[in-house]
């Protein structure tokens, strides 16, 4: 009997995403890939520490267990990894007791054409290229930080997971945020208090926020096992676009914060975010000292003719 991807938030994370392996990944470095799956092989059976997607990930396995709500997430390790070196990913995933079993093992192919062969909603990974084609087939998909938080109390239970969000090039379009690096501030503003009426275009994490907006309504924001927000460096006028776009797409966000240049690492800790998506490296590199962050790079552009 076939297994039905449809109608399920299916997530797919690589496995330098969930675990830390920052030692493996410099020894891949450094010495190649011969060493690092002898590496790999003769350490198979030590346990990997948690990296940090492992919060999100097993928090959102947890919605499995919800009444009503059995397999409607389906979590898929996506991996360049080889089958021969993954048994060592494999026993740590059975070790913390995620209830993983489907995988992807490209031995170095790029994992591109997989996502959309598994319907992936969500991709994290730790490399780039990979991240990039997800964008660029409008699928949502992170480059996780790796050099930020580094423990994680396993026996710590998220009983309500918090996502957080930029907002111009990850939830919406870059449209208006080229204006502003092409043009200002001024320019910017303007073209947002004479376009508040106008939806935004969607950007590439638009779909995702609409599936997550899904999953909440089955309950009261009080009881909702997701918590979204939308943190961006917008502030008044150009605040009035935002909600009616995300009005317009009938979609719910939880919290909003319009910080206009007001460092948001700040924020995103005292919101407690589970991982923050942003388009720009100097926000998700600050940010991840105090949550898991993953930027968000936007469509590749086709070069211009002229």
């Amino acid at each position: 009997m076939s297994y039905d991807l449809e109608n399920r938030l299916v997530v797919g994370v690589s496995s330098r995403a969930l675990f830390d392996l920052s030692i493996e990944n410099q020894i891949f470095e450094t010495d190649g890939v011969e060493a690092y799956c002898s590496y790999q092989v003769e350490h198979e059976d030590e346990i990997l520490k948690p990296g940090p997607g492992f919060p999100l990930i097993r928090a959102l396995l947890n919605l499995n267990d919800l009444p009503g709500k059995e397999g409607c997430v389906e979590v898929i390790i996506m991996s360049r990894n080889s089958p021969d070196t993954s048994l060592r990913v494999f026993n740590a995933i059975k070790h913390y007791g995620l209830n993983i079993t489907r995988a992807v093992l490209a031995s170095g192919a790029s994992l591109a054409p997989y996502l959309e062969a598994f319907r992936t909603d969500l991709f994290l990974s730790a490399y780039e290229d990979d991240v990039q084609s997800a964008i660029d087939s409008n699928i949502a998909a992170g480059i996780i930080c790796s050099d930020g938080i580094h423990t994680y109390d396993c026996n710590h239970e998220i009983k309500q997971i918090r996502i957080a969000f930029d907002g111009d090039a990850v939830l919406f379009s870059d449209e208006s945020e080229q204006i502003f690096k092409e043009q200002g501030l001024e320019a910017f503003e303007e073209n947002e208090r004479k376009n508040a009426d106008n939806p935004l275009k969607a950007g590439p994490f638009a779909k995702f926020l609409k599936t997550l907006s899904e999953l909440q309504k089955d309950f009261s924001t009080e009881e909702a096992p997701i918590r979204t927000a939308l943190v961006t460096a917008r502030s008044a006028p150009a605040h009035e676009r935002v909600i009616r776009t995300l009005r317009a797409w009938n979609v719910r966000i939880d919290e909003a914060f319009f910080l206009g240049g007001v460092r948001k690492r700040d924020v995103l800790k005292a919101f407690g975010a589970h991982i923050f998506f942003d388009d720009q490296l100097v926000h998700t590199s600050s940010a991840s000292d105090v949550v898991p962050s993953a930027r968000v790079p936007y469509k590749n552009r086709e070069p211009d003719s002229s």
